[in-house]
């Protein structure tokens, strides 16, 4: 009996060594060739493809349709699957690739049809941006070609590889313009709801403007001079509600740059860190693209978007260029009159074993979406031709501020705060990409004459800041416009302006900056913000210190930081969390009923929290709280315990609310989760967390700074580009992690390539 067991574990584990083995071969086997020598009939000239140790694609073409073919044969090579996600992402075809459970998102994003957009953006562009996406394509189709064996994705859900189309390439900035505005979409609906429910007093308190404003120009909007309008109990049934929302995830990005004036070399110097959510593969390729224009020689290095031809944010060594999103407002909901005609178009969804039909209402001013009985349309920018085309390209062959702003005020992306720098010590901020013109923004839904007296077409001037006598530029999601252009401009999200405001306050702490001083900054994780609501919860435990004796040490040793080993910070960051969630859940989650995002309307929600806890009227009590105290340590009792349940809900351990530990950074694959045994091998190695929101150092558990970019033109020996993760996708490249080890470890990876190790050529067919 014994020898029987025996063998049979014997045979388990061979036939599991066998079925192991035969994994590895597969995903081996589908490793992209990374040397050799190719013909093809889509390169005029010879054009190289080299990478360096970290993966970095180096590309020595003649001109710019060559080096793009070559760019999407290595994106397509080291990260197809992305690509494919973002056009699915899109297109709202996700759910033939993971079922059912992408229903809802796919849905949201067909109410947009930007497949149909796609076609006719791609049709509107100039000639020479066609024959670039459509070399671009040339490349990633015949990378795909070449393999054997499809990614392990692919092998994993059962789908085929579909063929890249240069429409497709359309599709990748549209989900961009889902990742970046639009919860802008949402914002607008949202304050809808909210004023068309609660009126306008109380729609005016909660998104009153705060102290927390840090404009290039030092304008303020002024702040509400009202009182607290009685909590709206007539309107609002719902008592002890437990709303759940938190801010969006969505704000974090941070640019900045001095002059030449500010640094030891004189040339200008320039820092910027996109924050955007944060997975395997991560969202940016470095490539250098080496060309030539006119007779010259063009190098221009940086982060490329998997999916697009050209550098993304990067410098050509004469000018250096940096995105956050701006936030300008760039929506409109049309209010339908009931009579209007609208149109129910049949959408077909495709799922692994069938299909999902539904009907999309759309109208003359957009599609439609229904709130409480009522018919509202979108009017969206990312509607409308004018929203993409390709201008960004033209930066590479720029040698002045003044020839880059010039391409800048052409690009058609999702608006952004474009902060420049030259070699020549000059610095520049702009907003770059499509903006609705408009006499006057709208900050909630407009009537139909509205739209009609004002039809949407592209901004052509816009505002903009050079060389300004601080000899410092900075943005961070907040408004960067001066006031006198808030009227026309709006607000679509903005951030709420601690953490440029901190920014700001530490370019004036020094005279002269370097790289390291730079960096220095973006890891800044002082918990300036949260300061008032450590010395309000200080307060409020130190009259029952019997209780919260423990708690008060944590507090005392907090380290006013979003430090890994701070307890006290954690504690503080919930309590306000909790507090929030109790004084405006009750409205929120009403606003939510409606099938409006409230989360959006707690960017602002600051100034009213503090106005509610300095006068405390009585109406905005809830029915289980007495007195605003006994509601303010009820709500810390519930965020601690919120916590310990899921941090520790055995020991009830206070050490294991460590920030590092609760904000713990995870950088995972989408289908790690759903790959048994081995799953886990394709996400980063976990990180404890050190930042938070209102910083600088912004980090959540899934989000965080999708590169850290330091860089002085004609000084690139010295410029830094610090990606979390490696450039390949596959879990068996040498590049599949490389470069993570220096993002989590704060290093300066060099934004230049190192010395080549892998190289494939090109050449025309019938020239090898």
């Amino acid at each position: 009996m014994i020898n029987w067991i025996k063998w049979l574990l014997v045979g388990v584990a061979v036939l599991a060594a066998i079925i192991a083995s035969g994994l590895y071969l597969t995903l081996y086997l589908s490793l992209p060739s990374l040397d050799g020598n190719n013909s093809t009939y889509h390169v005029n000239s010879p054009t190289e493809l080299q990478r360096d140790a970290l993966g970095h694609a180096v590309i020595q073409a003649d001109d710019i349709f060559d080096a793009a073919y070559a760019l999407g044969f290595a994106h397509a090579q080291d990260r197809f699957f992305q690509m494919d996600l973002q056009r699915r992402s899109a297109s709202g075809n996700l759910s033939q690739w993971v079922g059912s459970i992408a229903i809802e998102r796919d849905k949201s994003a067909r109410f947009h049809q930007f497949s149909k957009r796609a076609q006719a953006v791609f049709d509107a562009l100039p000639q020479n941006q066609k024959t670039l996406l459509v070399q671009y394509s040339h490349g990633v189709n015949e990378a795909l070609k070449e393999s054997t064996v499809a990614p392990f994705e692919y092998l994993a859900a059962g789908v085929d590889i579909q063929q890249w189309k240069p429409t497709d390439s359309i599709l990748v900035v549209y989900s961009m313009y889902l990742d970046l505005q639009s919860s802008q979409v949402d914002f607008d609906l949202a304050r809808t709801a909210l004023l068309n429910t609660f009126g306008d007093d109380l729609y005016q308190f909660i998104t009153q403007p705060s102290t927390f404003q840090a404009a290039l120009d030092g304008s303020e909007i002024p702040l509400l001079d009202a009182d607290i309008p009685p909590f709206p109990k007539e309107q609002t049934e719902i008592d002890n509600v437990a709303y759940t929302g938190v801010e969006l995830p969505d704000i974090g990005s941070n640019n900045w740059a001095v002059t030449g004036n500010l640094t030891a070399t004189g040339a200008g110097m320039l820092a910027n860190d996109m924050h955007l959510g944060l997975r395997v593969p991560v969202i940016w390729y470095r490539a250098q693209l080496n060309y030539m224009v006119s007779g010259e020689e063009v190098s221009v290095t940086g982060v490329s978007l998997p999916g697009l031809p050209g550098i993304v944010v990067g410098t050509n060594n004469h000018v250096a260029w940096g995105f956050t999103n701006s936030n300008l407002d760039n929506v409109d909901w049309v209010e339908l009159q009931p009579g209007t005609p609208t149109t129910m178009v049949t959408q077909s969804i495709p799922l692994p074993d069938g299909k999902h039909e539904f009907e999309l209402e759309v109208s003359e001013f957009g599609p439609v979406k229904h709130i409480n009985g009522k018919k509202f349309a979108l009017n969206w920018v990312a509607h409308h031709p004018f929203a993409v085309n390709l201008n960004i390209v033209d930066l590479g062959p720029t040698k002045t501020l003044n020839q880059a702003m010039s391409v800048i005020k052409q690009i058609a992306i999702p608006t952004q705060n474009v902060v420049l720098v030259d070699e020549n010590g000059g610095a520049a901020w702009l907003p770059g990409g499509a903006v609705l013109e408009r006499e006057k923004a709208s900050f909630t839904a407009i009537s139909e004459a509205q739209y009609q007296n004002n039809p949407p077409k592209r901004m052509a001037s816009l505002p903009s800041v050079v060389n300004p006598d601080s000899n410092r530029i900075w943005t961070a999601n907040a408004r960067v416009i001066g006031a006198s252009d808030f009227e026309q401009l709006g607000d679509g999200g903005y951030a709420l302006g601690a953490r440029g405001q901190q920014i700001r306050d530490r370019m004036f702490e020094k005279d002269r900056f370097n790289e390291t001083d730079f960096y220095a900054i973006q890891l800044d994780n002082h918990a300036r913000f949260l300061m008032p609501w450590h010395d309000l919860l200080y307060g409020l435990l130190a009259t029952q210190d019997v209780e919260f004796k423990p708690d008060l040490s944590y507090l005392n040793t907090w380290g006013a930081c979003a430090c890994e080993d701070s307890v006290g910070y954690t504690l503080v960051k919930h309590f306000r969390q909790e507090v929030v969630q109790t004084l405006f859940g009750r409205i929120l989650t009403q606003l939510d009923a409606q099938d409006v995002n409230s989360r959006t309307l707690l960017r602002g929600i600051e100034p009213a929290t503090w106005q509610l806890i300095h006068q405390q009227p009585d109406s905005w009590l809830t029915q289980d709280a007495s007195s605003y105290d006994e509601l303010l340590v009820d709500a810390y009792r519930r965020a601690k315990h919120k916590l310990l349940d899921k941090f520790s809900p055995v020991e009830a351990d206070m050490e294991q609310l460590r920030w590092g530990n609760v904000n713990m950074l995870a950088v995972n694959h989408p289908f790690a989760s759903q790959i048994p045994i081995v799953g886990s091998l394709l996400n980063m190695d976990a990180v404890e967390g050190f930042g938070d929101t209102y910083m600088p150092a912004v980090q959540a558990p899934r989000f965080g700074a999708s590169e850290r970019f330091f860089v002085s033109p004609g000084h690139l020996e010295d410029a830094i580009l610090t990606l979390p993760g490696g450039q390949s996708g596959h879990p068996l490249s040498d590049f599949f992690d490389a470069g993570f080890e220096d993002y989590a470890t704060h290093a300066a990876t060099p934004l230049l390539p190192g010395e080549i190790v892998h190289s494939r050529t090109f050449y025309k067919k019938d020239e090898q």
